[in-house]
């Protein structure tokens, strides 16, 4: 999968927000993401990865994506 592709996926869930996707090995499923968003305000961290991984559940979900780093910080 395409970083531009999980970028578009977390664009479309934190409309607004900071985003940026790094793909880590250039193989295309071990990936590093960093939103910004006023969605994370006064939520845990745990939460705000919550939010993330929800986001991302199809490419999770079959595998496309094979590690996943998250980086989240609220507006606030």
């Amino acid at each position: 999968m395409a970083a531009h592709s999980l970028l578009a996926l977390l664009d479309h869930a934190f409309p607004g927000g900071g985003v940026a996707v790094e793909d880590r090995t250039g193989g295309g499923d071990h990936f590093q993401v960093t939103v910004t968003s006023e969605r994370f305000n006064s939520l845990s961290l745990i939460e705000q990865h919550k939010l993330v991984n929800a986001a991302l559940a199809a490419p999770l979900a079959d595998g496309t994506i094979h590690e996943l780093r998250i980086r989240t910080k609220g507006t606030a």
